[in-house]
């Protein structure tokens, strides 16, 4: 059994602020063509300045704990940002690194890098493994370091480490730890054997080419490494370090990329969970706030503990310095400043293992040994209510012998069963002669039945004579009996009198004709129905409102096709849908062929639109 200890000095504890470095990428390719230049520059190693949307003329500054500029390196970043949060992992605290800012802008390259230029998630693994093998073994401590990765893609957690995995729920245990229920952890030994399962896991991870980025990530990834330090000694001490490196997707405008169809949805995901992202932001910058939304998406309830938690965050924000990407790089910075200003609380989660005490026994107990069992106890009991009873072993000796028998017959057929040596003979004469005295005891008992019933004869007597009806004095009326009468002949009246079936008759095949009307006619009658309105138009006029259709149907934009009668936003899409699929509509029958629109359908929309052409 596993314990946490208690915290006495919870007001005192060391707070940390989160702190926030920004990455400036360099041209992916040649410079605007205007020749505006960057938008966004650095002044030193903590500032930077960017333009001033609303006069060009000036600039608006920040200042963050760290700026690296284009030409920093994947060493430096790691050196000076990453690297000083790492010792606090082997002393049972949480730490967290994500890479945060707009799609194109470089945080897969910071977090990942290449195999010349490795990110930080390589490097912040080797040195983990680098910070284990420094430690002294005379400390009395042993380490053991796992992983687990997983992605957020349309708000469901999938494993990396077992791509079969289904959507994964994400769990809060009694101490406020972020748990996941299923994930793959996988205990490591060295940075190769990390290297083995992070490189094919980080191939699972969904990526998808839009305008703006060839391969742009389609999900956030989370990587946790964990660190469980156990002490060798009587205590059983145990502390547990876990390490976050959060690699986020890029907000996108859908306008500049292009994203259509899936691509359009996985960017409605992201946008929804870094817009969640920034409320949590506010909410813990306002210091008024109630609540903090952590759970109104799953990125920001994983990321719970990074922010406003008990964990040693660092935020990479990453941004571009092409034109295109003002906006983009302006809401990142605003964003970067925000973050700077939250407080986290860390500390050591720590578990104390206690030991198991032995049971005392009673003094009663010890005196008689430890002999008396429970089940002994009972069967005394037992003894004693049948002897206040008064109730005697002869009086039950029919019914008792029977499950003695069957007692010693089933015990005999398991020895039967064990026993393999020369007196299986003799265990098989008794079973026989057991099985011959329980029939003779069988025998016994029908007959004994039997003769009881023939001497008490049946089982209930009633002697009282059978009930009978007392006759009634009151004398009943007498019941008026029908008469029938013989059948007679009448003589059929003139027309003149039967006006009235007539018009009775007359309502009737009026109702007749309105449930006709309600029954559909066979194939060929409804046709020569609908196309009755057709034969009263002359057929230059129905044939060119016809062609007017058609022109609009093949080339007619949203609008357009919005503007046709009985055509809505959702039937228009699919036909503008149904035309790039399959090309244009050769005849207007063709539009049956959409999705939703029957027969009956197209009957009415034909009607409507070319009455309505001949209106106008």
């Amino acid at each position: 059994m596993a314990q946490r200890p208690t915290v006495s000095d919870r007001g005192t504890k060391k707070t940390s602020r989160v702190r926030v470095a920004v990455r400036l990428r360099p041209y992916v390719s040649r410079q605007d063509e205007k020749g505006e230049g960057p938008c966004v520059r650095g002044l030193d190693s903590q500032n930077l300045e960017i333009i001033n949307w609303r006069n060009a003329t000036e600039t608006v500054k920040y200042h963050f704990d760290v700026f690296h500029g284009e030409q920093t390196t994947q060493q430096e970043v790691f050196l000076s940002s990453v690297k000083p949060i790492l010792p606090h992992i082997l002393n049972g605290q949480n730490a967290s690194v994500f890479a945060y800012g707009p799609t194109g802008a470089g945080k897969t390259h910071t977090m990942l890098g290449t195999a010349e230029q490795p990110g930080v998630i390589p490097r912040a693994v080797r040195e983990v493994f680098n910070l284990v093998s420094a430690k002294d073994e005379n400390e009395g401590w042993d380490y053991i370091i796992g992983m687990s990765y997983l992605e957020i893609y349309n708000e469901k957690v999938l494993d990396l480490l077992s791509p079969s995995s289904q959507d994964l729920p994400i769990r809060e245990d009694k101490d406020k730890n972020i748990l996941i229920p299923g994930l793959t952890h996988t205990t490591l030994s060295s940075f190769s054997d990390f290297d083995k399962q992070f490189v094919p896991a980080t191939l699972n991870r969904t990526t998808a080419s839009t305008k703006l980025n060839q391969r742009s990530s389609r999900s956030h990834a989370i990587l946790l490494i964990k660190v469980v330090r156990t002490q060798r000694a009587i205590t059983n001490r145990q502390q547990t370090g876990k390490l976050y490196l959060v690699d986020l997707a890029g907000c996108e405008d859908n306008r500049r990329t292009g994203n259509q169809g899936i691509r359009l949805k996985e960017s409605g995901a992201i946008n929804l969970s870094l817009f969640a992202l920034s409320k949590v932001v506010d909410a813990l910058n306002s210091g008024t706030a109630v609540r903090v939304p952590y759970r109104d998406s799953k990125l920001t309830r994983l990321l719970q503990d990074s922010l406003g938690g008990s964990a040693h965050s660092v935020m990479i924000t990453n941004i571009a310095p092409e034109n295109k990407y003002y906006f983009d790089t302006f809401g990142a910075l605003n964003f970067a400043a925000k973050s700077k200003l939250i407080v986290n609380k860390p500390f050591t989660r720590e578990t104390v293992a206690v030991p198991v005490l032995p049971v005392k026994r009673s003094r009663e107990e010890h005196e008689a040994g430890g002999c008396v069992t429970e089940p002994h106890k009972k069967k005394q009991k037992d003894e004693k209510k049948c002897e206040q009873d008064g109730s005697s072993p002869s009086a039950h000796n029919h019914s008792l012998s029977e499950p003695s028998v069957m007692d010693r017959l089933i015990a005999l057929e398991k020895l039967m069963m064990v026993c393999q040596d020369k007196n299986g003979q003799t265990v098989r004469d008794e079973i026989q002669e057991l099985k011959e005295k329980q029939r003779e005891f069988e025998r016994k008992s029908v007959l004994l039945s039997q003769l009881a019933k023939e001497k008490e004869g049946p089982v209930f007597k009633n002697n009282l004579a059978p009930l009978q009806r007392k006759p009634s004095n009151v004398t009943k009326p007498n019941k008026q009996q029908a008469v029938v009468q013989p059948l007679q002949v009448v003589k059929f009246q003139p027309i003149q009198q039967l006006a009235v079936v007539k018009k009775q008759s007359v309502c009737v095949t009026k109702k007749e004709k309105k449930l006709s009307d309600l029954v559909e006619p066979p194939d060929g009658k409804e046709n020569a129905k609908e196309t009755s309105w057709e034969s009263q138009l002359d057929t230059s006029v129905l044939d060119g409102s016809k062609q007017k259709i058609l022109h609009v149907l093949n080339t007619g934009c949203l609008k357009e096709l919005k503007g046709l009668q009985q055509i809505g936003d959702k039937k228009a899409k699919l036909i503008l849908g149904w035309r790039e699929i399959h090309g244009h509509f050769t005849k207007l029958e063709d539009l049956i062929n959409v999705e939703g629109m029957t027969q009956k359908r197209f009957s009415s929309f034909m009607k409507a639109n070319i009455l309505s052409a001949m209106g106008k």
